[in-house]
Formats: structure tokens, C-alpha cells, sequence
């Protein structure tokens, strides 16, 4: 399976075959109910003198166009907790208006949105914003949501509180989300918002600390590509 594979070609033994699925049951796997937190925490202290100083200076960089350089939203989590999410912020100070305007002129793009809650071309995006985009290294600042356990290393795609309407499905409640997952490394880009609802189920079914590993890797590997936006 390719890494930027759409939805239809979607197939769960592909992208993480030969996996046992005895004990990852609600309420079952030391992993999931304790393990991948504690190992998830000590991998971003581990890698914070490298992360933590790049994401200052990215900030610098990003401060020069004007504006707060982090970004600040408000996700829905999990059990349907409301927590605060930080990014970089790669997009125009006034977004939100400069977004209702460009929907509302171009029927494409509205319907692109429906779709996907996504912008190929999205006329918010900074200089600087598209290739931090590009690179993902605008999620670095995540690390810290990871540290207050409001969210993951893997798991599923935050949701935006405005987007529960569109998901239907129970796996993203039951776990944190993740700066990375199965849908990250797999559709990404190419699917319709309703389609995470697949990639959720399939890794709340077989998550294990092996799965994850194998999704942090191939996610180095979409970095590598510059395949975000």
C-alpha cells in the first residue's frame, strides 16, 4: 500500500499485517492501559533538547510576520473531553474571515471543504506556514499536549469540536489522539473526513506497542515526502 493510498484502496492487513488482536480489547493490554503513556512521555523527554529549541526558533521566524506565533484551538478528545491543542501557526492573522470569504466565491473550494474540511489551496497559508505545513513541523508544539495527556504520540487525527457531526463512529472517543496515526500515514490528504472513521476502528482494534512503532516510522517517511498541506 502506497502511503498516500485514498480510502477505497484501504485495506487493514496492508498496512499492518500479522498483528494479534487477543489483547487489545477495552479494558485488556498492558500497553493500552498504562505502558504506551509512560513510553510515549519519556521519548518526548528524551528528544526535547533537539524538539524544544527548534520549535523556538521556528516561532522566532514565524513572530517576524507579525502575529502569536503558536496556534491555540480548542479539540475534542478523549471521552469527548474538550483540551487545547498547539501548533505553529501558519496561517494569516484574520483566517477564519479570509476562509468564510473564499468558500463563499469559489463553489470548488466550498465543496472541496464539505468534503475533506480541507484546502489544496488554501489562501490562509503563510510563506513560512507552507513549508512548515509541508514538512508537518508545525504539529512539533503537540509534544507538549503529549506531556499533559491530553494527547498521544500515535493515535487517531484530532477532531475539531465543529466537526463531531461528520464522525460516526465510537473509536476516537475511547482513545487520545495522536500527533500521528494510521490516517496520517495512509489516506492523509486523500480521503473525505467521514473515511477516519475506518483507520480509528482498525487501530483501537490492534493497537500494541509494535503497531505503533511501525506507524512512527512510516511516519518519517510521509515527513520525508513533504506530502502535507
Amino acid at each position: 500500500m502506497t502511503i498516500n493510498s485514498r480510502m477505497t484502496d484501504f485495506n487493514p492487513d496492508m498496512v499492518v499485517p500479522e498483528l494479534g488482536r487477543g489483547d487489545t480489547r477495552d479494558g485488556l493490554g498492558f500497553y493500552r492501559n498504562g505502558a504506551k503513556r509512560s513510553v510515549e512521555t519519556l521519548l518526548v523527554l528524551l528528544t526535547a533538547p533537539v524538539t524544544f529549541p527548534l520549535i523556538l526558533l521556528l516561532a522566532l521566524l514565524i513572530a517576524c510576520d507579525g502575529g502569536n506565533p503558536f496556534f491555540v484551538q480548542k479539540r475534542l478528545g478523549r471521552n469527548r473531553q474538550v483540551f487545547c491543542i498547539w501548533k505553529l501557526r501558519t496561517m494569516v492573522v484574520g483566517a477564519e474571515r479570509r476562509l468564510q470569504a473564499h468558500l463563499d466565491s469559489d463553489p470548488e473550494a466550498r465543496r472541496q471543504w464539505n468534503s475533506t474540511q480541507k484546502l489544496k489551496r488554501d489562501p490562509r497559508i503563510t510563506r513560512i506556514g507552507w513549508l512548515l505545513r509541508k514538512t508537518s513541523l508545525d504539529e512539533l508544539p503537540q509534544l507538549l499536549n503529549v506531556l499533559n495527556g491530553t494527547m498521544s504520540l500515535v493515535g487517531p487525527r484530532p477532531m475539531m469540536i465543529g466537526q463531531r457531526h461528520l464522525y460516526h463512529g465510537r473509536a476516537y472517543y475511547r482513545l487520545r489522539p495522536g500527533i500521528t496515526g494510521l490516517w496520517q500515514i495512509s489516506a492523509r490528504n486523500e480521503s473525505e473526513f467521514v473515511a477516519r472513521v475506518r483507520y480509528d476502528e482498525h487501530y483501537h482494534r490492534d493497537l500494541s506497542g509494535w503497531l505503533d512503532l511501525k506507524i512512527l516510522a512510516r511516519t518519517v517517511v510521509v515527513v520525508l515526502r513533504g506530502t502535507g498541506y
